[in-house]
């Protein structure tokens, strides 16, 4: 599994890459034909810097921000880009605010919330969501949930890897597309490829990384 795995570079900025892994792999909601490993990009101090600098280039000079909520692991991106939003010689939007960087809770619904102490950065803030992939949707739809019940303003969505195939009506930004990864594919595991031709998993992927079977 891993001899057959490859790199992929950012275009514009080769020293952002990933590592993919191509398997046959499972989450709790889909089978993936590759795993892609971007905990070096949330983990690395550099790359993280280099991330959020990408991350902020598209709100420098048009969007305030007061709230970065980070989901996924991606505290160490979100506290480099407040600092990037807030430069003075890029930015004349957020560079005199003050950007807090939150992390929300699961409840016992396994609902996100925010605790008392922290919910005023919310309601009627202006929040960028941080995410580290968007594949079915349903830890973004989770996120917006919870923002719209604190009354956040969401200004935009970044992640690191998009492969859902739908539109969102919010404003998006990624770094990385599955047409990024050749022959990239994702099922669910009632129609799985893989599975209908005999073949057997290799790994579960689980929150920060996969257990081979």
């Amino acid at each position: 599994m891993n001899s057959k795995s490859f790199t992929v570079s950012l275009k514009h900025n080769p020293a952002i890459a990933v590592k993919v892994i191509p398997g046959h792999f499972t989450t709790s909601h889909f089978h993936l034909t590759h795993y892609l490993d971007l905990d070096n990009l949330k983990n690395n101090s550099s790359l993280a810097r280099a991330v959020a600098k990408e991350f902020a280039r598209p709100y420098l000079s048009t969007t305030p921000i007061d709230t970065i909520v980070c989901l996924e692991g991606t505290e160490l991106i979100g506290a480099y880009l407040a600092e990037e939003l807030k430069n003075d010689g890029l930015s004349v939007v957020n560079a005199d605010r003050e950007i807090y960087v939150l992390t929300p809770l699961n409840n016992v619904h396994k609902q996100l919330m925010f605790q008392s102490n922290t919910q005023e950065l919310i309601v009627d803030h202006n929040v960028l969501l941080l995410v580290t992939s968007i594949s079915s949707g349903i830890t973004v739809k989770s996120a917006l949930d919870c923002l719209a019940y604190y009354g956040g303003n969401l200004v935009g969505i970044s992640a690191l890897y998009k492969s859902y195939d739908k539109e969102l009506e919010q404003k998006f930004h990624y770094l990385f597309t599955s047409e990024d990864v050749p022959g990239y594919k994702m099922f669910s595991p009632g129609k799985c490829e893989m599975c209908e031709s005999g073949r057997k998993l290799d790994a579960i992927i689980m929150h920060g990384g996969y257990t081979k079977i």
